[in-house]
């Protein structure tokens, strides 16, 4: 009768998340993270080994990295000591310490958090002059305290420790100058923004959701739609009409529309 029902419970659950197909990402195993941008997609596994997708294949990137990200800002990366990188030209340039989360998303520049939640942006102009020939550390602190943050053509998006959502609008990419936090309704352990201004978050429960009406002149938008799945996540990211999605026991899919 549990087997019955346990079957019943899955079948209702695709039924109710027709508008996604989803498929098991192939050739690559145990995922932790993803991160999809500009048509771009990068990811680590739990092994902390980094990786590039070039059409259907997951291309090795050299080092080791806990956490990745890619976007208008290049390809960033974060080692299990905390330090930050930014790739450049098939190598790894060492840029910052004490940073656990960053974000490529943003019109040219990057956001974070470090590992004692202070959000933190760097501007376009300084990105561009990271070539290996200068690290020292060029961030300006943003205002609260925030365990993840990412950015899109919109906005902002953070969640702190208590899973409160947060929007920072009109972030300057030459200064990082900003009208601060606003509070959004709900609670989610991680958000991600896409390139075209999309939001997508996982819930402490392993539920997954996406924002609903954003535009230019409403970046907040009008409230969250679930999108169904059949088992809990971890993380998402989203990018050009594909989903990715990680779930608690590492199983990785990627979903269409």
């Amino acid at each position: 009768m549990r087997a019955t029902a346990a079957v019943l419970l899955v079948l209702c659950l695709l039924a109710i998340s027709h508008a996604w197909d989803c498929q098991p990402v192939v050739d690559i195993y145990h995922l932790m993270q993803f991160d999809a941008g500009l048509g771009q997609v990068v990811a680590t596994n739990t092994s902390q080994i980094p990786y590039y997708l070039v059409g259907d294949k997951w291309i090795r990137l050299p080092g080791s990295l806990k956490h990745i990200t890619v976007g208008p800002a290049g390809i960033w990366g974060i080692n299990s000591g905390n330090i930050i990188y930014k790739y450049v030209a098939g190598n790894w340039e060492q840029y910052a310490i004490s940073v656990k989360q960053v974000d490529a998303g943003g019109d040219e520049f990057i956001v974070g958090a470090t590992i004692d939640d202070t959000p933190f942006c760097v501007t376009s102009s300084t990105i561009v002059g990271i070539m290996g020939q200068d690290s020292r550390y060029h961030g300006t602190r943003l205002p609260g305290s925030v365990k993840y943050l990412s950015c899109g053509p919109f906005g902002c998006w953070a969640v702190n420790k208590n899973d409160e959502i947060y929007l920072m609008s009109n972030v300057n990419k030459d200064t990082c100058q900003n009208k601060g936090w606003s509070h959004i309704d709900g609670k989610l352990s991680m958000i991600e923004v896409a390139t075209d201004g999309s939001v997508f978050g996982v819930n402490s429960e392993g539920q997954v959701f996406t924002r609903d009406g954003i535009t230019a002149s409403k970046p907040e938008g009008t409230g969250w739609s679930i999108v169904p799945m059949y088992m809990p996540m971890t993380h998402v990211t989203y990018d050009l009409g594909r989903l990715w999605v990680v779930s608690t026991s590492g199983f990785t899919m990627v979903c269409t529309r």
